[in-house]
C-alpha cells in the first residue's frame, strides 16, 4: 500500500485479536506501531513479537474509560516517535460482566450502559480530540473507528452496544465533516463477528452456526480481515475517502 511506510500509527486496543493482527499488518507496511491496552501483559507480547522481527513496536498502558490515560497514550507515541499519523480505534468491553448483561431495553441496566459508552464512544471520542491538534499542525492524519452491524441491524438484545457503535458513525462522520478540508480523514469500520481469541472463546458453535448461515461467503470472519481494511484506510491509497462506514462482514449486512 502507498504511505504507510514511517508512519506513526497508534493503535487503542492492540494487544489481541484484530488490534494485535493490524499492528502485524500495519508493521508490515512499513509503518511503526504504538500498542495501547489495558491488557498491558498483551501488548508487550504483541510488541515483542514484531520487533523480534525487525519493526518498531511500542507497549503503553492505557485505558478507554481513563481520560489521563488516553492523552498519555497520544502523548507518549509522539514523544517516542516524534509524531503520530494514524489512530486506530479498536478498543472495546466485550466482557461477560457488561456486554453479557445487555439484555433489551425492559431489562435495562443503566450500569451497563454507562460502562458501554464511557469505552465505545467517550474513549473513542476522547482518543479523536488527543490526535486531531497534532494532526492539524502537520497538515493532516487519518483516523479509523470501529463500530458494528449492530449500528443499523436492530437486534433483540445488546441495544447499549448497538446505540454506542451507531453513535460511533455520527462521531466518525462529525470529524471527516469538519477537519476534513484540513486532512483529516475519519472513517469506521463494522466487523461481523469476527473469529479473534476472544469470539473463539465466548461465541458459542450454535451463534457461529447461525451467522455462518447468514454471510454471503464460506467462512466466518478472522482478524486478518480487519487488519488488511484498517492499513488500506490509514493508507495514501485512501486518501479519497473520508466519512464513511464499512462493513466488513462477509455480507451480513448489505444496505445501499
Amino acid at each position: 500500500m502507498r504511505g504507510l511506510q514511517g508512519k506513526r500509527i497508534v493503535i487503542a486496543g492492540g494487544a489481541t485479536g484484530i488490534g494485535a493482527a493490524t499492528a502485524e499488518r500495519l508493521t508490515e507496511e512499513g509503518a511503526s506501531v504504538v500498542i495501547g491496552d489495558r491488557n498491558f501483559d498483551g501488548a508487550q507480547a504483541t510488541a515483542k513479537r514484531l520487533t523480534d522481527a525487525g519493526a518498531t513496536a511500542l507497549a503503553v498502558e492505557f485505558d478507554l474509560a481513563d481520560e489521563g490515560s488516553i492523552q498519555q497514550l497520544i502523548d507518549t507515541t509522539v514523544t517516542e516517535l516524534g509524531g503520530v499519523d494514524g489512530l486506530y480505534n479498536v478498543g472495546a468491553d466485550l466482557s461477560p460482566q457488561n456486554l453479557g448483561r445487555d439484555l433489551n431495553l425492559l431489562e435495562m441496566d443503566l450500569a451497563v450502559w454507562r460502562r458501554t459508552f464511557e469505552v465505545n464512544l467517550f474513549g473513542y471520542a476522547l482518543a479523536c480530540r488527543a490526535v486531531i491538534p497534532y494532526f492539524l499542525a502537520q497538515g493532516g492524519g487519518a483516523i479509523v473507528n470501529t463500530s458494528s452491524g449492530t449500528a443499523w441491524m436492530g437486534e433483540p438484545v445488546r441495544p447499549a452496544y448497538g446505540s454506542s457503535k451507531a453513535a460511533v458513525n455520527a462521531l466518525t462522520r462529525h470529524i471527516a465533516t469538519t477537519w476534513g478540508k484540513q486532512g483529516v480523514r475519519c472513517n469506521t469500520l463494522a466487523p461481523g463477528i469476527t473469529l479473534s481469541e476472544t469470539a473463539e472463546r465466548q461465541a458459542p458453535e450454535e451463534l457461529k452456526a447461525t451467522v455462518l448461515g447468514m454471510v454471503l461467503g464460506p467462512r466466518l470472519g478472522r482478524p486478518s480481515d480487519l487488519a488488511g481494511a484498517a492499513a488500506f484506510l490509514l493508507s495514501a491509497d485512501a486518501e479519497w475517502i473520508n466519512g464513511q462506514a464499512w462493513s466488513v462482514d462477509g455480507g451480513m449486512t448489505t444496505r445501499g
